[in-house]
């Protein structure tokens, strides 16, 4: 087995994304951003805040990086150890984010 990455290893908004859900804040998407939970998109700050009380942060979720891959330059797939008072096991979080200066999230899907 190999060891996880560093979360160091990780671009800028993934890791500032896994280390707000780690410390029970949402990190900052793009106005236009999304989560794809399974299948349902929540659309733009209000609606992703509205699902992370319900069903992220309000579970008190944590993130362990189990392995990252990178296949371009704007995605990262994160393989992580779910924790918190909800799913706990194993979970695909699949980043995209934007590529310029200041770049953050435009997209985190969720899945097994």
């Amino acid at each position: 087995m190999t060891d996880a990455p560093p979360i160091s290893s990780l671009p800028a908004p993934v890791r500032a994304s896994i280390e707000a859900t780690n410390a029970g804040d949402l990190a900052t998407f793009t106005p236009d951003g999304a989560v794809d939970d399974w299948g349902r998109t929540f659309t733009g700050r209000e609606p992703i805040a509205a699902w992370s009380d319900a069903e992220y942060i309000g579970k008190n979720m944590t993130l362990e990086v189990l392995s990252a891959e990178f296949p371009d330059v704007r995605t990262v797939v994160v393989k992580a150890s779910v924790g918190g008072d909800g799913f706990n096991g194993p979970s695909t979080f699949t980043y995209r984010i934007d590529g310029d200066e200041g770049a953050a999230v435009t997209l985190m899907q969720i899945r097994e």
